[in-house]
């Protein structure tokens, strides 16, 4: 087996060819704009159903505060992430959203994304699995969308395993939103989840299928590569965590199995320290917040610009800020 410090070595240089001595990051506000979710999965702290403690949805009101004061710290993407489908779950879900004049959480999606822009943000939406249809309607309000393909393994979603509440999970749904969305030629955002109790061998399979799906469509701008981390609460609270080689080698072997267009990313606030991560291969890492914590790791603080601006400086590196879509998406829009 090739070692963790050849693979690091070769998606390093790998990158270094493409995209140079820049890391980029994109200053966002996370808006969640509810935390209810119909699936269950055994790692996630984010989902709540209505009457648990910390169930929310975010109000009209709170979204249009949020972003005008994102846009006042110098946000440029506003980060709309929630649960799958709350209202094929909760009643009292669907009659809130009736009683704020919409019939569905992409009616309300739409109508916030409608409020970013006009406060001078770039949506991008995370909002589980979505139709062609459904993602049609996002689009037009949208710089780009995304949904974590996380893992095609089947025998992840089998009982027992972490995504067998989840029906959202299953791999034949996500990589189906994958092919509707370049179908649509949406600048699209996928991942893998690293630590759940996948192989290496199944990260590879994830992560060939991404490869695929963009060699069709062309429309993967960035893959992110994402370790689990353990919650208080979750059924996987005392899991063991994915060690750092093996997460090293996942964000490696993303570097070289992807196409050179392609940004590999990886989150800084879930790691000790950015050097490893840049090693390894990634040239992104991805939003940060000035006003928003992490919603799904709220354990984990995003580090301060300004350290970070240090930490690749460093390294021989320069942090730049982007915007959610990223210049190869604008340059072919302009």
């Amino acid at each position: 087996m090739t070692s963790t410090g050849e693979l690091m070595r070769e998606a390093a240089a790998k990158r270094d060819a493409r995209w140079g001595r820049r890391i980029t990051y994109s200053p966002k506000v996370f808006l969640p704009l509810t935390n209810l979710c119909r699936d269950v999965c055994d790692y996630c702290a984010f989902r709540r159903s209505p009457k648990d403690p910390g169930a929310h949805t975010m109000t009209r009101d709170e979204v249009e505060a949020t972003l005008a004061r994102a846009k006042q710290l110098g946000c440029t993407e506003a980060l709309f992430c929630l649960g799958d489908r709350p209202e094929t779950a909760f009643p009292s879900y669907r009659e809130l959203l009736a009683s704020w004049g919409f019939g569905s959480t992409v009616d309300y999606l739409v109508w916030a994304c409608e409020r970013a822009i006009e406060a001078g943000l770039h949506p991008h939406t995370n909002a589980g699995v979505l139709t062609r249809e459904e993602l049609a309607r996002l689009q037009p309000v949208n710089a780009s969308m995304g949904l974590m393909l996380e893992s095609t393994s089947e025998r992840l979603c089998a009982k027992g395993g972490p995504h067998a509440g989840a029906p959202d999970k299953r791999p034949r749904v996500r990589l189906q939103m994958h092919e509707d969305a370049g179908a649509l030629g949406i600048p699209f955002t996928s991942g893998i989840l690293v630590g759940i109790g996948e192989t290496e061998a199944e990260r590879i399979a994830t992560l060939q299928a991404i490869r695929e799906s963009h060699a069709r469509h062309g429309h993967i701008q960035e893959v992110i590569v994402q370790p689990f981390r353990t919650h208080a609460g979750t059924r996987m609270a005392r899991a063991p965590e994915a060690t750092d080689d093996e997460y090293l080698r996942a964000i490696a072997l993303a570097r070289i199995l992807l196409p050179d267009d392609v940004t590999v990313q990886a989150p800084p606030n879930l790691s000790r320290s950015i050097a490893p991560l840049v090693d390894a291969g990634i040239n992104d890492l991805g939003g940060i917040s000035p006003l928003t914590p992490d919603f799904i790791n709220r354990e984990h603080a995003w580090p301060h610009i300004d350290g970070l601006a240090k930490d690749c400086e460093a390294l021989g590196r320069t942090l730049v800020a982007r915007l959610p879509v990223h210049e190869g998406w604008i340059a072919c829009a302009s």
